[in-house]
């Protein structure tokens, strides 16, 4: 059976809820951890026949045994030494401090509470959907991606001082990017290094980018998260992976003989400014000699992992490191080592992230980018300040696809962008009014430009020509539009509004200029799609759902670059979005199992245990998409009875309402009820003078008959629908599946998103020529007038009323 990621998800979070109650998030991370491991592994490698497996489970230490553990009153304590372990003793990468003790009841309870808790613990990774013998991590990282999840969640709910153990993965993919490694400049010799690697993310993200195995080492000070990140190693099929624990800047484990070792490529986000960094160490007298350019502060360690990394880096190494701000523009020791930095030539670019994005911190950091071969010839350093782009995400800020794509591609041609990124000279750094200082406003002013009101124009009328020549983008596009709008306010430099303020839009939007706008981005979206579309319908069986929406994504950003007032990131960016709410999903089922639909029962169990059935649906081709494409007359005649149910169901409690109440007829009812209305009835039926209840009472009667009625005709056409749409599948073709799912679900959706840009173009203009002729429809003089004249009516109607005054 497939797996969904939304459903491999939610599943394993749900193993949480089993621990979180009695102990913090970073406490019980490390127990789901293990459980998703010792799962994975027995899947994946439990029946290997592998010469020499990457991970070998001894016999009586998989995931079954544990299984066979379940209500044991010494469960614990056997998962410790029966299947911790063997596994330990079997795999010499693997230690005991690499897993939580799984019989301590200060974490899990004592006596039966630890028992139930750890045998539902087990009960949850049985779940058929947590099947990864068919699943494997292989290229697409399903194992992977889910660890990361739990990551960020744990990372999330750890707080502040628990939460440094990961590195977002957006960041992660801009480093890996940015230090321009690739398929093409790797192979297996090339190696990657992290001197505090945490759980292994960011080298992770390195090697997805070589995409090939290349040697990967770290080293971790904590010895739990250390164990953490050898899990995530194998979880992604890097089981060679070398992690070690220890004290990085103190006790360096990468050595070749007594030098620090030298890599292809580092990557580090270290804690920010460790307060801690001289602990075991005495700079002055550093062995490995890292610290020539200069003895960073006792308080303030960031410049002392800069320069482990530099040091770790070959003579044509290529490195990236977060840090925060301040290492750009602090003083004293920090500015003597960053002069000698950007002297070096070392120093390739910084990129300006937003604040509140990693866990742990709410600071804003940059990344520091180092490029060691191409020193010699550097004349400036590459700016980006990427701080506004982002997406809120509960308590964090998360970097969005587009933000990645911006910055990589930015980078990567090192093109100056107004507002947003500049190569600066190193002269102008070298300047004394600069100093080497490198705070990012300096060289890139980010502010948008001030809108300023022209007092000319409040004084005597008009609006501006400096305020709409400031839309130039706009009548690039829709040259005669302007025409349309403006005429002259009858002095130079002015302008007023011809067309009523209320018809701005529709002037815009029935423009013959914006229609071909219009279709020449539709048309851009139709061209893309026409080829996307073949890509899609060849996606099959087996095939790696991240390598097609790489390529179709891709192929969008690059086909609407061409198109004027759009942004192609923002385009772009509603592909990556609902690719990440649906369409993801689809096509790892479609990977999974073809392109087939096969319709199944919705089962809920309550927590008594009673199954209930809610019915069925169909993950790829949902029951909407048949009904659309296939019965739409039914579904038509449906929604009219609806309609006509609904109004019956208005006009009954209009009429409550208007006769309810102390005096109205149904006021008097404690129940509204047929047998209560009919009762009422009998009683004044010979009465004259109730002709008026009886009316209301006779009408209230025929109208809950009518709703009644329809509701048994919208339950037996649902039903009849219903059945039509179930008997429907069968009969679907490979054909019909695929026009069902890639025209009518995808292409639909991302045709709607492409719309709404467009909508927003016409809306954006309309709204700024509104606003630019309500500041100035009226003039000073006007207004003087306007407030003279309700002076002297105000002080006429206080006359009147016997009120003066001089």
């Amino acid at each position: 059976m497939a797996i969904k990621k939304s459903d491999l998800y939610s599943s394993i979070w749900a193993s949480c809820d089993e621990l979180r109650g009695g102990m913090d998030a970073s406490q019980y991370k490390d127990y789901v951890l293990f459980m998703l491991f010792i799962k994975y592994i027995t899947d994946k490698y439990g029946n290997s026949t592998d010469f020499a497996p990457p991970v070998t489970i001894p016999m009586g230490a998989s995931f079954k045994d544990m299984i066979a553990l379940k209500g044991n009153s010494d469960i614990g304590n056997k998962i410790n030494t029966q299947i911790i372990q063997p596994l330990i003793d079997a795999n010499a990468r693997l230690a005991r401090s690499d897993f939580p003790d799984f019989n301590d009841p200060n974490k899990l309870g004592e006596g039966p509470a630890m028992v139930a808790r750890l045998t539902n613990l087990i009960g949850i990774f049985q779940k058929p959907e947590l099947d990864f013998s068919q699943n494997r991590a292989d290229h697409d990282d399903l194992l992977g991606d889910a660890y990361e999840y739990l990551m960020r969640h744990f990372a999330t709910e750890s707080g502040k001082s628990k939460g440094q153990f990961y590195t977002p993965s957006e960041v992660s993919r801009v480093i890996a990017k940015v230090i321009g490694i690739s398929k093409a400049n790797t192979k297996a010799s090339t190696t990657a290094y992290d001197p505090t690697c945490g759980s292994g993310s960011l080298l992770l993200k390195v090697a997805a980018e070589a995409g090939k195995h290349i040697t990967l080492e770290g080293q971790e000070k904590d010895v739990t998260t250390a164990g953490l990140a050898r899990m995530n190693m194998i979880l992604h099929d890097f089981p060679t992976a070398n992690i070690l624990s220890g004290n990085t800047l103190a006790a360096p484990k990468f050595k070749d003989d007594k030098q620090l070792r030298t890599y292809d490529y580092v990557v580090a986000n270290p804690p920010f400014s460790d307060k801690t960094w001289t602990t075991g160490l005495t700079p002055s007298n550093d062995p490995f000699q890292r610290f020539l350019w200069g003895e960073p502060p006792a308080k303030q360690g960031d410049y002392a992992y800069l320069l482990h990394i530099v040091r770790s880096m070959k003579s044509a190494g290529k490195a990236a490191c977060i840090l925060p701000h301040g290492v750009l523009f602090r003083g004293n020791a920090e500015a003597v080592i960053r002069e000698k930095l950007v002297r070096s030539g070392y120093l390739k670019g910084i990129i300006g992230l937003p604040a509140n994005l990693f866990y742990g911190t709410g600071i804003p950091a940059c990344i520091i980018v180092l490029d060691k071969e191409n020193a010699a010839g550097r004349k400036g350093i590459f700016m980006i300040d990427a701080a506004k782009g982002f997406t809120k995400d509960g308590p964090k800020n998360r970097l969005r696809e587009q933000d990645i794509h911006r910055i990589v591609d930015t980078f990567v041609k090192q093109v100056d962008v107004p507002r947003y990124a500049r190569m600066v000279p190193i002269d102008e750094i070298a300047d004394a009014k600069n100093d080497f200082n490198l705070n990012l406003p300096r060289y890139i002013d980010s502010s948008e430009p001030e809108d300023l009101h022209n007092i000319d124009a409040h004084l005597r009328g008009g609006i501006p020509e400096r305020d709409l020549d400031s839309l130039e983008a706009y009548w690039k596009v829709l040259p005669s539009v302007r025409g349309l709008l403006f005429e002259s306010a009858g002095r130079p430099g002015y302008a007023r509004l011809k067309v009523p303020l209320a018809g701005v839009k529709a002037s815009i939007f029935g423009h013959a200029e914006f229609a071909a706008f219009q279709h020449r981005a539709t048309k851009t979206f139709a061209d893309w799609s026409k080829t996307a579309r073949s890509k899609l319908v060849e996606f099959d069986k087996g095939w790696h759902p991240k390598a097609l929406i790489e390529n179709v994504a891709e192929e969008l950003l690059t086909t609407f670059r061409s198109v004027p007032l759009l942004d192609a990131y923002d385009v772009y960016q509603h592909l990556m979005s609902y690719w990440g709410e649906a369409m993801q999903d689809d096509c790892y089922l479609l990977a999974a199992d073809g392109w087939v639909a096969v319709p199944g029962r919705i089962v809920e169990t309550d927590k008594k245990g009673k199954k209930k059935d809610k019915g069925w649906a169909c993950d790829v081709v949902p029951k909407v998409l048949i009904v659309a494409r296939y019965f739409a007359k039914e579904q038509a005649a449906l929604d009219a009875k609806q309609a006509e149910l609904e109004a019956t169901e208005s006009a009954i409690s209009a009429l409550e309402e208007e006769h309810g109440g102390e005096e109205g007829f149904l006021g008097a009812f404690d129940k509204i009820a047929k047998a209560e209305i009919n009762a009422r009835l009998k009683e004044i039926k010979g009465d004259k003078d109730a002709k008026e209840e009886r009316g209301v009472l006779e009408q209230w009667l025929q109208l809950t008959e009518s709703a009644a009625s329809l509701r048994r005709a919208v339950k037996e056409q649902d039903a009849a629908l219903d059945a039509l749409a179930l008997g429907k599948y069968p009969k679907l073709t490979q054909a019909d599946i695929k026009t069902l799912v890639i025209d009518d679900k995808w292409m639909a959706r991302l045709s709607a998103a492409v719309q709404g840009e467009l909508d927003r173009v016409s809306q954006s203009l309309a709204a700024r020529v509104r606003e630019l002729a309500e500041r100035y429809a009226t003039p000073l003089p006007k207004l003087a007038d306007d407030v003279a004249d309700l002076t002297k009516r105000v002080e006429a109607h206080l006359k009147n009323m016997g009120a003066s005054w001089d």
